[in-house]
């Protein structure tokens, strides 16, 4: 039978289904995404009714956020994690037993290649900052101690910057290091107690949340993550409990088990602050271990 038999007529009712009746294999996993995305973005359309003009801004801001994405800078990754896209994907595909650390996101200044460092020293190679001491465990579901577990820590400095935003004004690799858990599972490390910041606001999408009114704030956070053979590895923050703004991390990884208070400490005879941490995993399933 001809197609032109089976022709949906275009219109205000019919948008969607003539644009899904477009594909012959209807079972393809591709084919369905991609018309219900569409047909979201056609009842949208519907709802707000938008004109000529004011469509046509929405496609300018789209391009603007192609044109300011490079090997550098990823505004698409900033706009989904921004309207907490990524986030969700990370929960759903994430799920865990309760007890069990839960995954946050693990942002854009992730470096894998972060140096191995040795208990005990330190990640701060600049000094500056109000010193930190983390101590922490890794321990299985029944509280069994995971020895030999790989640390990947990095962090912001005392003023909400990370290493590779300011390559000109911090030392390679500062506030990241890399430690594996003792028999007993734990680890330590010294560095500075970070600050919270703002996220990025001089590009297309930063731009129409904060004229939006939207908050862009991330409270302090240390992130790590936690890999060894045979659990799912982990990726997640912990978070200074004394923040403010917890209530309003743009990324949405704040959950309450996360929270640690980051003590006052005295430690070689320097004020500073402690925070200390637990990290529980779980046995990996086919497929879930990276």
């Amino acid at each position: 039978m001809s197609r032109a038999a089976d022709l949906i007529t275009f219109n205000e009712t019919t948008s969607a289904e003539a644009f899904a009746s477009r594909f012959d294999a209807t079972d393809d996993a591709t084919a369905r995404l991609l018309s219900a995305v569409v047909g979201h973005v056609h009842e949208l359309i519907k709802e707000f009714r938008p004109t000529q003009e004011q469509w046509r801004k929405v496609i300018d801001f789209l391009t603007e956020v192609g044109h300011a994405s490079d090997e550098r800078r990823q505004e698409w990754v900033l706009f989904s994690d921004l309207v907490g896209a990524s986030a969700l994907v990370e929960e759903i595909n994430s799920r865990r037993p309760s007890g069990a650390t839960p995954n946050t996101i693990r942002g854009p200044f992730f470096r894998a290649d972060t140096p191995e460092r040795a208990l005990g020293s330190s990640i701060s190679l600049d000094g500056i900052g109000e010193p930190l001491l983390v101590e922490g465990r890794v321990e299985d579901l029944d509280g069994l101690p995971i020895p030999t577990a790989e640390i990947v820590t990095w962090q912001a400095n005392a003023e909400g910057y990370y290493e590779n935003q300011q390559p000109d004004l911090q030392p390679e690799f500062n506030l990241r290091g890399t430690f594996r858990t003792d028999q007993n599972g734990r680890f330590h490390y010294r560095t500075v107690r970070p600050s919270g910041y703002g996220v990025p606001d001089d590009g297309p999408v930063g731009r129409l949340l904060a004229q939006a009114g939207y908050p862009l704030h991330r409270p302090a956070h240390l992130h790590f993550v936690v890999r060894a053979p045979g659990f799912e590895t982990i990726t997640t923050h912990i978070y200074d409990a004394s923040d403010p703004k917890l209530g309003e991390d743009a990324l949405f990884g704040v959950r309450k088990e996360l929270v640690r208070p980051f003590e006052s400490s005295v430690a070689d005879d320097q004020p500073g602050s402690k925070v200390s941490v637990t990290f529980v995993m779980v046995r990996a399933r086919p497929g879930r271990s990276k």
